[in-house]
This record gives structure tokens, C-alpha cells and sequence, in this order.
């Protein structure tokens, strides 16, 4: 038996890092099933930590070398396996540690001396700067505020010597920003990385990256040059529009080493200038870009002297997710509309940028590239499907390019922006018959680890647009849209964990989100509903960080995220924030409206029945005003008493004292009852929305005779229905699971397959390459609305993996149970498959429906044992290996 596929923290080779515990995993190869294993951690040939043998059958560990800033490791492991035969020595790669204190820094902060002096002139055809300001005159807020224009980025520049190439051991740079940077040495961009170094709670740290710079430098004179934008810092930001979150001012901070000697570090020696090609740069609004500027070494530069600014090292944080990386291209197929506009037509719905080629450019000749989602009605390119304009205080996200030819050839990527798109309009009178178009896909390095298809050609589309909402809401940290807010909301990310960690491998970029939401969390316990923040501070957005749901996400994800790697960090990391947020709660529960009698007394400081809570959301048939006006105190109880079970799981797995468990399981079981009492009457629950007895149902709040009734109720409903969708955020992800789970697996199809609005293939049926905000985000004859990118109705694979195909994968433990339904009209299917790259290894389960036989074929990776539960009732346990079987 032998390791394969090592990781390091998630990654493959990671250098930079800062953990103290590493969690370290792999996969088995050859034999059945594992027993043990060793691993030895060596720096160069020192041995610094061996394990000896461990008895497991966990493929994953959690290791603690002593180490040092800098200091390069490798590691390897062997395998026992089931009859206790070691196997072969595996190599389980490399890991480096970054700068680890912050004497470590030679390098100062710098920002250009004369860049707040920046002025322009409204005259001139600044595209960014005259449309924002037009807005704000036109809005109330500037009376309070005053217009800041949109600055040109920066440049930087410095030339230092290598003596000889030859006795250098490693090349390193470290580098972060209050902005977005880009280093070039040599004219060479030194990494793939774009959108460094990330989104961030700045005010808590400024993520830092490494980068081997070995192939960049030369003996003799080099030269490196950085360009600061604004990113994440300063940008136009959430569905307000603030500017300068973090900061009014951007900086850079650099050290590039050799031998682990700093040889440059940005101080005050350093040059800088505004006047490079990159004149506007914003998140929401694009890129201003003048071609006729890109000669970095032109006199006309205008290269002047930077500061050094005391920000310090102390916010510096090694970067512990994986990189933003342009992955998927697209080529352009370009359409003239009904007046005659030109549009690109990308076929995919994403989150990117655009890349131009032009030949044959004219000097001083713009293209403007307007993005947008979707064509309207009538088949006119729009944007005001994701607009906000009259709280937007610049009038909305422009999400345009507008760019200035040089003369020849033109080659234009965007770097300092990423938008939401499918279609681009474009402006222009330059010829452009040899004009190409490219858009990039723009999102964290995760690698697909699901694959599902069906005899439903519709069913997949919906799988696939799944993962492509989340491809366009995981850049850096999870969002719930692309285009207008892009913010971190709580809720969605609570509501598609277990779903987008199956699709995607996303575990990094959960756990530095669940970071950012740490820093967000009140004296009180309540946690902000956005982490990071994207929009300054008011008296609503504190009003409602109690919103339960959102708030309970920071349980439900690391809940998550250890039932699927076993990794307890995440848990222990997030320990604190989750006690304070449920004694929020329990504080709720306590507080009471006069003169209600709603709940009994035996129970009466168990039920929230106070505060104001965001509720189903997004349910068909409801506002956002009546959804937000009458408390939803269903839905804060029910995840009072939910939130309370899985605190009292964590805090077993977790060692914590026996009187804090079960402390926690007694508060949850209070709540528990408390629910009851308040919502049903003798075993019924009297409602005519899917959403309130989906809720009790997925989280085990009933007596078994009222689950039953409940779930009956359900059935009815969905008939009565005819198979359409009446839940919204919070329970979309499991009315189809709990259907089935309790014998109701037609209803559960007919939901699924249901091809009328409100439905999941609806949408697909409208052409839709990604999920909706709303279920009506398209309609005929109608304007499109809402965001058209929203992963959070997509949180239904989930079901369609572990129940249309069987897989339930939880750190090790599997189950298979396909729940199938076979019918004579649109509501079944007639075969499944689904290959799911799980941390164990590929699984593979499908099924055919042949000769009224159901076919299936089953694949078990080594080291896994599996309970399969066939359709007909039948049980076994299966080891690794691959099994047919027909009932």
C-alpha cells in the first residue's frame, strides 16, 4: 500500500505559510483498506518530526514541526495496510514557512508622494470619473460627503545588481498591499496570481504572498517595477457604492531575498509615478486604459520620490488560501441587437475579465466594453437587472473597459477589476474586423471534484450551473454575487457549504472567510451579516447582524467543513465565535413581548419571539419588507435549537468539559420544545408555506408521529403544487432530501424536474448558465431583475449527488443509497451517475433503468468501506473494489 495525492494544508507544495499545525492528507493506493501509517518530516536531511507508527484509518493528520521563518521542509509517509504489511516510502512534498515574525522585515511601506494630489478635469473624456461624479451630484448624500475622483494606479521602480547566479539556493519575494499590486522583474510578470493579495478585514491583517522569483532574476543589473491599484481597499464597494473602506490611501510593502538575505526592500530609494497606461481602476466600475502609456521606461514617466508610511508588520499574515487565478477562456461570438448595437455573447455567465486583441490599433482610437449578464426583452443589452442606482451614491456598478489605442498591435488584459458577465457591449468607431475577444474566468484554485449526469439533458445543466455560480462567488471568499453587492454574506455561504464543498474543493477559502467573519463578531455576540465589510458602518446593518440563520452560519460552515476532512482546527478556531453568537441567542430567548402567551411557561426562556431576522428570503410570493416584518420567530427558534444541537457535537469532539456539553444539549433540547409548543397543535403545523415544514423537518425539531404528519403535509402540498417551489434561501437546499428521506422520493422528483416557474429547470429552460437570485429572475416579455448569478438555489446538487445517485461521503464513513424513482411521465429519470473526487478518493456510483430492472454500478477507492442500501431494502458492507448489482 502507498500514499498518493499528498497536500499540505490543503496544497500542493505550499510555500509561505505560517500555520502551526499543518494538516497534512493523502490517498491509498493499492491493497483494501489502510491501518496505520508514519510520516517523517525532514529540513534538507535533519530529521524534525517522525510520528512512528499510528494506528489509523483516518487518511489525514495533524503535524507540528519545529520550525523557523523561512525554514523549507519535505515530508513522506508510509502505509499499512489491512493485514499490517508496510508499504513503500511516499513522497508527501514540500512545504516552506514565510516570515514569521516581524523582525524578519527589512522592507518599509511605501505609497507615492504625489498621488494624493491627483486631480482631473471633468472636461476630458474620463470615462469612470465623469459618469461617477454626474451620479453624486445628482444624490443627497453630498451634502455630507465630498467627491473623491478615481486616481490612476501606481507605479513603482528599482534597480539593484546580482553579482553571480550560481550559489543561489532560493529567491524569494514577499510582498502584500493596501490596494492590489503586480510585480514585474525584468519586464516579466512573476507570477499567474491576479487580485493580490486578496480581500481582506484590513483593519485585522493584510494577507502577505511568496513567491519563488528563481527564473526572474539575472546576473548583472535587473530591475523591478510594482503597479498598486485600489482593489478591495478603496475601491467603489457593496450596493451603496462607499469608496475608501480600509483607507484613502494605498501602499505596497516588498522584500525580495536571496539565500534568505533581503538584497531590495521598498524604503524610501525607491521611484514612483502616475502616469503609466492603467489611469482608473475600480472593482465594481472597470479599468480606465490608455495603451499609449505603457513604455515604463519613457522619460515622460514623470518618476518622482515615495514615503514610507509607519503602517507596520504587525497586520502582515501569511496568504493560507489558494491563489486567484484566471482559469476558463471563452471566445466571443458577436450579435447585433435589434437597434443595432454590437454585442459579445460569451455563451457562459462568470466572473472574470476581458482580454482584446486588436492588430491593427490607431493611436488614440477607444473601445469601450460595457458588461452585463443578460440581454432584456426585447433583446437589448442591460445592465438593470443588478442595478441599484438611486442608493448607489455613483449610480451603480459600470462594470466597463474603456480603453485607448496605441498604434499596431494592442494586447489588453484586464488585472485591477473582475466583473459579472456574459455579454459585452461595445463601443467604438475603430475597425475591429481583426479584432479578437477573450473572457477569463476568474476565481480561487479549486479543482472540480464532482461530476453528475443524468438521463435529464436539463437536470445536468442545472448541475452545471451550480458550479459555475460558485466558480463566479468564490474568488477569494464566498459571495453572493458578482455584479452588485459581492459581498460575504453569511446566509448564502451557511445554506451551499455542504453543497460547494462537494462540487468544489473550497475548503481553503470557507476557512479564511470564517477568519473574516471572526473579526466581524460584536462585544454582544452577534456577527455581521457581511465579512468582510464591504459598506461603511450604519445603525441598519448593526440592527440586523442578529439575524439568526445568517448569524448561525458560522456554525453550520466549520460544521461543515469537519464533517467532510475531519480537520478539528477548524472547529477549535471558530469555538469562541460560536459560544458568543449562541449565548446571543439564549440572551434573545430570554427577552419577552408583553402580554404574549404563545409558548408555555415550562419552557418560556426558550423561545426567541424578539429581534429582527432576514427569514426565509427570497421566497416566492414575499417581499423583502414582509419577509423581514414579521420577526420570523419559526425560523430563529428552529435554528436556536438546531445551532445548540451541533454546538453540543462540536464541543464533545472537542474535549470541552463534560458540564459545557451538556449544558448545550439540555439549552438546545429547551429550545427543542419550545418550538413544539409554540408552532404545532396536537402533532400539526398549520401553514400553507413548504418552507415551515421543510425546516422542523431537516433539523429533527418533531416527536416522530409529528415528523410523519409533517412530512405528509409536505407531499400534499408539492401535489397540490403540481411540483412547484414555494421555499426560498433557507430551505430550497433540503425540501427534496427530506421528501425522500421520509418515502416521499416521487414528490421529491417532481419537484426537481419541474419545468414551470417557480422551479429549478426553469430556469435552465430560459437559457440560464448559472443560478438566479429570484426564481423569476427571467420571464417573457418581462425585464430581467436580480442578480442572474446566485448560488444558493444551486445548494440542491447536494441532493441530487447523495440522493438521486446515493453518495454520502463524511471523512472517511460512507454510505450509498440511491433514492430512485422510476415513473411513466416527465418526473423520473432513467439513469444517474455521479464521480465524486472525495478527500478518500474517486467514488463512482451510477444506475440504469433497463428492462424494469435498475441497474447499478458502484466504485469504492482503497481505504473506504462502504454501507450500500440497495433500492429493494438490501444491506451489505462493501471494501474497495468495483461491484454491479440488479433488483
Amino acid at each position: 500500500m502507498k500514499a498518493i495525492n499528498c497536500k499540505t494544508e490543503y496544497r500542493n507544495n505550499p510555500i509561505g505559510i505560517d500555520a502551526q499545525d499543518l494538516y497534512v492528507s493523502w490517498q491509498c493506493q493499492e491493497g483494501i483498506m489502510q491501518s496505520a501509517y508514519q510520516i517523517v518530516v525532514k529540513k534538507g536531511s535533519e530529521i524534525i518530526l517522525d510520528t512512528g507508527k499510528v494506528e489509523s484509518k483516518k487518511m489525514h493528520a495533524i503535524i507540528a514541526p519545529e520550525h523557523r521563518s523561512r525554514d523549507n521542509m519535505s515530508w513522506t509517509i508510509r502505509l499499512w495496510d489491512q493485514d499490517d504489511c508496510s508499504g513503500e516510502w511516499a513522497d508527501g512534498g514540500t512545504f516552506e514557512y514565510g516570515l514569521l515574525n516581524s523582525d524578519d522585515w527589512y522592507a518599509k511601506w511605501i505609497e507615492p508622494s504625489e498621488e494624493i494630489g491627483y486631480q482631473f478635469d471633468i472636461g476630458t473624456p474620463d470615462y469612470m470619473n465623469s459618469t461617477a461624479l454626474k451620479a453624486w451630484n445628482e444624490k443627497k448624500h453630498k451634502k455630507k460627503e465630498v467627491f473623491l475622483p478615481h486616481k490612476p494606479a501606481s507605479v513603482f521602480r528599482k534597480k539593484f545588481c546580482l553579482d553571480s547566479m550560481e550559489k543561489i539556493e532560493t529567491a524569494r519575494v514577499y510582498a502584500s498591499a493596501c490596494g492590489l499590486y503586480e510585480i514585474y522583474i525584468n519586464g516579466q510578470k512573476i507570477t499567474d496570481y491576479v487580485l493580490t493579495p486578496g480581500t481582506a478585514n484590513y483593519k485585522f491583517e493584510i494577507p502577505y504572498q511568496t513567491y519563488d522569483i528563481s527564473n526572474y532574476v539575472k546576473t548583472g543589473e535587473n530591475e523591478i517595477h510594482i503597479i498598486l491599484g485600489d482593489g478591495w481597499y478603496r475601491s467603489t464597494s457593496g450596493v451603496d457604492g462607499d469608496r475608501n473602506l480600509f483607507g484613502e490611501k494605498t501602499a505596497v510593502i516588498c522584500q525580495l531575498e536571496i539565500n534568505g538575505k533581503a538584497i531590495v526592500s521598498t524604503d524610501n530609494t525607491w521611484q514612483a509615478s502616475q502616469n503609466g497606461p492603467l489611469r482608473q481602476n475600480d472593482m465594481q466600475h472597470g479599468e480606465v486604459y490608455d495603451a499609449r502609456m505603457e513604455d515604463l521606461s519613457d522619460d515622460e514617466m514623470a518618476w518622482h520620490e515615495v514615503k514610507e508610511v509607519p503602517i507596520g508588520y504587525e497586520l502582515l499574515k501569511a496568504m493560507d488560501t489558494v491563489p486567484i487565478l484566471r482559469m476558463e477562456r471563452f471566445d466571443a461570438t458577436i450579435i447585433k441587437t435589434p437597434k443595432g448595437d454590437t454585442v459579445l455573447d460569451f455563451g457562459q455567465n462568470l466572473a472574470g475579465q476581458i482580454e482584446l486583441i486588436i492588430p491593427n490599433g490607431a493611436a488614440g482610437e477607444k473601445i469601450r466594453l460595457i458588461h452585463g449578464e443578460t440581454l432584456d426583452q426585447n433583446g437589448e443589452f442591460t445592465q438593470e437587472n443588478f442595478q441599484d442606482r438611486k442608493r448607489h451614491k455613483e449610480g451603480g456598478t459600470y462594470q466597463t473597459i474603456d480603453y485607448t489605442m496605441k498604434a499596431g498591435y494592442n494586447h489588453y488584459h484586464a488585472n485591477f477589476t473582475i466583473m459579472g458577465f456574459r455579454y459585452v457591449k461595445v463601443e467604438t468607431n475603430a475597425d475591429l474586423s481583426k479584432a479578437v475577444f477573450y473572457a477569463h474566468a476568474v476565481y480561487s484554485q479549486m479543482m472540480d471534484t464532482l461530476s453528475l449526469t443524468t438521463s435529464n439533458t436539463a437536470l445536468n445543466q442545472l448541475v452545471k450551473n451550480a458550479m459555475w455560480s460558485q466558480k463566479g462567488n468564490f474568488c477569494d471568499i464566498p459571495t453572493d454575487c458578482p455584479t452588485r453587492e459581492r459581498a460575504g454574506w453569511t446566509g448564502d455561504a451557511g445554506i451551499f457549504a455542504y453543497t460547494g464543498l462537494r462540487l468544489m474543493e473550497s475548503v481553503p477559502v470557507l476557512k479564511k472567510w470564517l477568519r473574516q467573519c471572526r473579526y466581524t463578531q460584536l462585544s454582544d455576540g452577534r456577527v455581521m451579516n457581511i465579512a468582510p465589510p464591504n459598506n461603511k458602518p450604519g445603525f441598519f446593518a448593526k440592527l440586523l447582524a442578529g439575524s439568526v440563520a445568517w448569524g448561525d452560519a458560522i456554525i453550520i460552515v466549520p460544521w461543515e467543513i469537519y464533517q467532510l476532512t475531519g480537520d478539528k482546527r477548524v472547529l477549535s478556531e471558530n469555538y469562541s465565535m460560536m459560544c458568543n453568537w449562541y449565548s446571543f441567542l439564549k440572551k434573545e430567548a430570554r427577552k419577552k413581548k408583553l402580554f404574549n402567551k404563545s409558548h408555555s411557561k415550562k419552557n418560556r426562556n426558550y423561545v426567541i419571539e424578539k429581534g429582527m431576522n432576514y427569514g426565509e428570503w427570497c421566497e416566492p410570493g414575499r417581499s423583502a419588507a414582509e419577509s423581514m416584518k414579521d420577526g420570523n420567530y419559526d425560523v430563529a427558534n428552529a435554528y436556536f435549537a438546531y445551532s445548540g444541537m451541533l454546538m453540543s457535537k462540536i464541543a464533545k469532539i472537542l474535549d470541552r468539559p463534560e458540564a459545557e456539553v451538556n449544558e448545550l444539549i439540555r439549552v438546545s433540547e429547551k429550545a427543542r420544545q419550545g418550538y413544539i409548543e409554540v408552532y404545532t397543535e396536537n402533532g400539526l403545523i398549520t401553514t400553507e408555506r413548504q418552507c415551515q415544514l421543510v425546516r422542523p423537518l431537516a433539523f429533527g425539531l418533531l416527536p416522530e408521529e409529528a415528523d410523519k404528519l409533517a412530512a405528509k403535509q409536505l407531499a400534499v402540498m408539492v401535489k397540490r403544487e403540481n411540483g412547484k417551489l414555494n421555499t426560498g434561501f433557507l430551505t430550497t437546499p433540503e425540501i427534496c432530501r427530506q421528501l425522500a428521506k421520509r418515502g416521499y422520493i416521487k414528490e421529491a422528483y417532481q419537484l426537481l424536474l419541474n419545468p414551470q416557474m417557480p422551479g429549478w429547470l426553469y430556469e435552465v429552460n430560459q437559457g440560464a448558465t448559472t443560478l438566479w437570485e429570484n426564481w423569476d429572475g427571467i420571464q417573457p416579455g418581462k425585464e430581467p431583475k436580480a442578480s442572474l448569478n446566485h448560488y444558493s438555489y444551486g445548494a440542491v446538487v447536494g441532493w441530487i449527488m447523495d440522493g438521486v445517485c446515493g453518495i454520502h461521503y463524511c471523512d472517511g464513513e460512507l454510505i450509498i443509497q440511491p433514492e430512485i424513482y422510476i415513473g411513466d411521465d416527465a418526473n423520473g429519470l432513467t439513469s444517474a451517475k455521479a464521480t465524486y473526487d472525495s478527500p478518500a478518493g474517486k467514488i463512482e456510483m451510477g444506475w440504469d433503468y433497463i428492462n424494469e430492472k435498475v441497474h447499478i454500478h458502484l466504485f469504492i477507492p482503497v481505504g473506504l468501506e462502504a454501507k450500500l442500501i440497495l433500492p429493494n431494502g438490501t444491506q451489505q458492507r462493501v471494501l474497495a473494489g468495483e461491484y454491479n448489482y440488479m433488483c
